[in-house]
């Protein structure tokens, strides 16, 4: 943590009540505080103990101790003054890649640790309009370019399951806190996987909704094509509660779960997803896949095409690195960051400044054409999205299900280069699962299913078709109830 940060992060087990807190879902936190079971300052100052206590796990930058417990008493006043908002005196993590107006916003970079927005990005905002309160500012890979959670200045954030494996990234601060306890929920960001993979490397829930369904003003960005703004919680109620605050739209009622899955239809394409993956990751998976049927769902395999796979990779990185100069040279510039694109770049890790200025400027060595981007964008992607609507219209499909990540959470001295079964991988892997929906722009949702056999939380991701996401959000909870028991 900065210096912003309140000091003394020493103690390492909170008090029991501190506990019960933390075990709160935000749905539930936001229920106790509104009908008085519990205030808001109580909850904070267990919230805060809690970060003292798990501050090893490097989850966030940035907390403002005097801030947050003013605004949970100011929340505590307004409860009693009458106000029934649906976040009131609940306090969230936000990825430090968003804007914050008076809190400090890194980025990730050490040079931006006192930069300090005039406005919040546009989903803070929605959420603290609704009562929520700003805990801290999550930890994230630099510039949110990564996939394990390493950040040179900041420090590697843990996985709160196995803390000599990493957390996922880059949203890898959001995960880990609500992982913890420390937080019920926390905003992050996902461009090819960033809020999947350490939602399923630490065993909690992460929602990526469709592309440009929720606002992304003040949000540093990397691809506009890719990214978007999500959120990371332990349920997908939680997950479902934040989507309506933040879009504005109504949340849907419960469909009756007491015939399972009767009626439900799925598919999953082996081929594409079960190739390079983790024996225990593969075993889980399908015995999910079996779970699901005895539930009355109907999950029916599909075939992507040899292809696939290399199509999927191509197009998308193609995209990613084509876009991130461009993308980033006009967010510093629109919400005056006090550094140029040239100095970011020269505040990267070694490995990430030789990456970006391999990849990402014009002048790299593998930098990506614009006629290579524009056959991304016009051929490769809509044949992916003609191929992925094919299986599920064959089916009557309603999601698309794989293993979020082929592997478990790596070691954290092993994060670069790994095997998987006889294999040797790199960090990239870790999005083999979770690009393609960010590809094509749909709304996917990693939910933990189950654990390794060594202890390390598996998830299990579902794709829904575009803009389809209430629908997502609502299959997602059945299946979520299904797999419960699963995890512990």
């Amino acid at each position: 943590m900065t210096d912003t940060a309140t000091a003394t992060l020493s103690s390492r087990t909170p008090p029991s009540e501190d506990a019960d807190f933390a075990a709160l879902g935000l749905a539930a936190a936001a229920r106790a505080i509104r009908n008085g079971d519990i205030t808001s300052q109580a909850y904070t100052t267990a919230l805060l103990a809690r970060a003292r206590a798990e501050a090893d796990l490097n989850a966030f930058i940035s907390i403002d101790e005097a801030e947050v417990l003013a605004a949970a008493r100011d929340a505590d006043k307004a409860r009693a003054a009458g106000s029934s908002s649906p976040l009131l005196g609940v306090p969230l993590g936000i990825k430090d890649s968003y804007l914050t107006k008076g809190l400090p916003t890194s980025l990730g970079l050490e040079p931006l640790a006192r930069f300090i927005p005039r406005e919040d990005a546009d989903a803070v905002r929605a959420i603290k309009e609704a009562g929520a309160l700003v805990l801290g500012k999550n930890n994230l890979v630099e510039m949110s370019f990564g996939l394990t959670g390493h950040n040179a200045g900041y420090g590697q954030v843990k996985n709160p399951v196995s803390r000599d494996r990493v957390s996922g990234g880059s949203s890898s601060g959001s995960a880990a806190s609500v992982a913890a306890g420390i937080v019920p929920a926390s905003l992050g960001g996902d461009t090819i996987g960033s809020i999947r993979v350490p939602a399923s490397l630490c065993g909690v829930v992460g929602f990526k909704p469709t592309t440009g369904r929720w606002p992304r003003g003040g949000v540093a960005p990397i691809s506009h094509t890719l990214d978007t703004t999500g959120v990371i919680a332990r349920s997908v109620e939680d997950c479902a509660l934040v989507d309506q605050i933040v879009t504005g739209e109504p949340g849907s009622e419960h469909s009756a779960t007491a015939d399972g899955l009767k009626g439900v239809r799925l598919v999953y394409a082996p081929r594409q997803f079960l190739d390079l993956i983790e024996p225990d990751v593969e075993a889980r998976f399908r015995d999910v896949v079996m779970q699901l049927r005895s539930a009355g769902a109907d999950v029916a395999e599909v075939d992507l095409g040899d292809d696939f796979g290399a199509l999927s990779q191509t197009a998308t990185w193609s995209i990613f690195f084509h876009e991130t100069m461009g993308a980033v040279s006009e967010f510093l510039r629109h919400h005056d960051v006090p550094l140029s694109f040239e100095e970011v770049v020269a505040n990267l890790k070694p490995e990430l400044q030789g990456a970006w200025r391999y990849m990402v400027m014009p002048d790299g060595g593998g930098a990506t054409s614009a006629e290579t981007y524009q056959t991304a964008l016009t051929v490769s992607r809509p044949e992916i999205q003609r191929r992925l609507d094919a299986g599920f219209a064959e089916h009557g499909a309603q999601a698309i299900l794989q293993p979020t990540t082929p592997c478990t959470a790596p070691l954290i001295d092993q994060q670069a280069k790994f095997l998987i079964g006889e294999r040797e991988a790199s960090d990239l892997v870790l999005a083999n699962h979770t690009l393609v929906a960010s590809l094509l722009g749909l709304p996917g949702i990693s939910l933990p299913m189950g654990l390794s056999g060594n202890g390390l939380p598996i998830g299990l991701e579902l794709d829904g078709p575009l803009r389809d996401d209430r629908a997502l959000l609502e299959l997602a909870r059945r299946i979520e109830g299904l797999l419960v028991g699963q995890v512990n």
